[in-house]
């Protein structure tokens, strides 16, 4: 058995804890190990927060008000993509230590960094002309006799 949801939010700071707790509730009720559940609940939330602030121009049309929030729980993993309508990412987005390392010393843009370190597979792309798409998963661990845990 797998189950998915995909949400359509409003770009508003109070969308992030919704996401973030309808992703924790369907990973509890699923039977998801709960540390597995809090770092892509963390993960999740950077994403979000990525894509309420960065993520389009209120002025420019009904769709750049909103980003898009979708969750794939199988017996394997959790693939969770967080899409938006904003400019997209840098053409060269540094990745790895010396990231990290800038990163620990600015008051903000730590979240994709934190989100490469919370998943297993993490995947940063631009949709030309239509915004971002920030992808990853994480291999799921279950707590006994879990719903969905894989046969």
């Amino acid at each position: 058995m797998s189950i998915w949801w995909s949400l359509h939010l409003r770009r508003e700071a109070a969308s992030v804890p919704l996401a973030r707790r309808l992703l924790l509730c369907s990973m509890e009720t699923a039977g998801v190990d709960p540390d597995v559940s809090y770092d892509l609940s963390v993960a999740l939330s950077e994403a979000c927060a990525n894509a309420v602030e960065h993520g389009g121009d209120h002025t420019s049309g009904p769709n750049s008000a909103e980003y898009r929030v979708t969750a794939y729980l199988d017996g394997e993993k959790c693939r969770i993509e967080v899409t938006d309508s904003g400019p997209g990412f840098p053409s060269v987005r540094r990745r790895g230590p010396a990231a990290q390392t800038v990163a620990h010393t600015r008051e903000s843009g730590r979240g994709l960094c934190l989100i490469e370190q919370l998943a297993d597979h993490v995947h940063f792309r631009n949709r030309p002309g239509r915004g971002a798409v920030v992808s990853f998963d994480k291999i799921l661990k279950w707590r006994e006799g879990a719903l969905l845990q894989a046969s």
